[in-house]
């Protein structure tokens, strides 16, 4: 018989080796453990196939359209692509569990990364663009992958969990952007465009990542999870045990902070984030300074979520969602009035650029994880990280039409005042 994430006879029938996991804390926190550790694994081979893509997405397209002004439109298509994929990835890792669920996204992400290879081969846009929106579906994955950590989790580990799959994903992604041009060199060897290079890897990366959750994610923490929740559940009912009227209240204010949270990060973080290889290109920068650029962003994108983690369990999560927003406004700032062949100002920025967007995605996404139960937990999380995505394909979008028609001095600085949003969200939410 086959357990879904959230069929309710599960909790009337279950195997033996479900309910040792209902009855034993301690197999509870092995699986805590063993989860992380897949999680782990995954996402450094997700954060390589991540990275290697943004890198070069808005240099393909210039190539094939001669013109700035659409530059963002890849990652736009990528991030659109991403939102729908996180939507059909949370319904699945809700339905089925999270192995199904993230294992079908990562393999699918690999797919679109094969046909963008193909796409540079024939100079085909039409098919660039389509492959992009279906290699979405592996930067989804990658992001969903980070709430797998914490189906089995504490309230007081939540954010840990989150930190330490992000942490993961820092030596695939920082690793992906400085083989840009190792990559390029071997596509050329193979009598493929140098800049569809970054592909072979992103599509190598993805089914890799998809295969690891598909063998190993066993059992599977959601499923666990969600049975667990149901048995408990039932417990309190069975001893009258009243559930306080405004808990639907405080959860809703929590999601919509999380989620308000992770949608400036993520906005901002790709509009800017787009535009800097085309910036740094138009003032002489080559390949190999794009890539050592974006290795660091990445890489305070994803390397401090341990203390990150920490942070936002300790000093909590208001306190951390404004300090995203503060971050976010030095990055916009240092980036608008660094001169263009000042590398050390590019990276300044861009480095402060991620790790604005990292304390805004682990405070949102524990905000989020605090305000929902296992039952609908997936699903939930799947509809946040949809506008996730969205906002990163508006942000592409914009990015290079704002670029395009003044500069990207007025980009960064729009960006970082933008960013300012957060401090009466996060005082309104408290004031509620």
């Amino acid at each position: 018989m086959s357990y879904h994430a959230d069929d309710a006879k599960a909790i009337e029938i279950r195997p033996d080796w479900l309910q040792s996991y209902i009855d034993s804390p301690e197999k509870q926190r092995q699986l805590y453990k063993r989860t992380l550790i897949i999680v782990v694994l995954s996402q450094i081979f997700g954060g390589a196939g991540l990275a290697a893509g943004i890198t070069v997405g808005a240099l393909i397209a210039q190539d094939m359209l001669g013109t700035d002004q659409f530059a963002g439109v890849p990652t736009a298509l990528f991030t659109l692509g991403s939102a729908a994929a996180a939507y059909i990835v949370g319904r699945l890792s809700q339905r089925f569990g999270r192995r199904s669920g993230l294992a079908a996204g990562f393999l699918t992400g690999g797919i679109g990364a094969i046909g963008v290879v193909i796409a540079a081969i024939t100079n085909n846009f039409l098919l660039l663009f389509a492959s992009l929106l279906i290699c979405g579906a592996g930067s989804a994955t990658n992001l969903q992958a980070r709430y797998a950590g914490t189906d089995m989790a504490s309230s007081k580990q939540r954010a840990t969990a989150i930190s330490t799959a992000m942490v993961s994903t820092t030596f695939g992604a920082v690793a992906g952007p400085n083989m840009v041009e190792v990559m390029g060199e071997f596509a050329t060897s193979i009598g493929i465009p140098a800049l569809a290079g970054p592909f072979i890897l992103a599509a190598t990366a993805f089914i890799l990542a998809g295969l690891v959750l598909l063998v190993f994610l066993r059992p599977d923490p959601l499923v666990v999870a969600n049975v667990i929740a149901r048995v408990k559940s039932k417990e309190e009912v069975n001893l009258s045990i009243e559930t306080p009227r405004d808990t639907q209240e405080i959860n809703n204010h929590g999601v919509v902070l999380g989620t308000v949270l992770m949608i400036v990060t993520q906005l901002v973080m790709v509009g800017i984030m787009t535009m800097t290889p085309v910036h740094m290109r138009h003032h002489g920068h080559g390949l190999s300074d794009v890539g050592m650029v974006i290795g660091i962003h990445v890489a305070f994108m994803f390397l401090p979520s341990f203390f990150t983690g920490i942070l936002v369990d300790k000093i909590g999560r208001s306190a951390m969602a404004i300090a995203a927003g503060i971050t976010l406004l030095a990055a916009g700032v240092i980036a608008a009035f660094s001169t263009a062949d000042s590398m050390a100002g590019i990276i300044t920025a861009l480095a402060l650029l991620g790790l604005g967007w990292n304390f805004g995605l682990i405070c949102g996404t524990a905000l989020v994880v605090d305000s929902t139960l296992p039952t609908t937990r997936a699903k939930t999380q799947g509809t946040v990280d949809v506008l996730i995505a969205l906002a990163g394909a508006t942000g592409g979008v914009l990015s290079g039409m704002v670029a395009a028609h003044s500069s990207y001095a007025v980009l960064s600085l729009a960006g970082g005042f933008l960013s300012l949003l957060l401090i009466p969200v996060v005082v309104w939410s408290r004031n509620k």
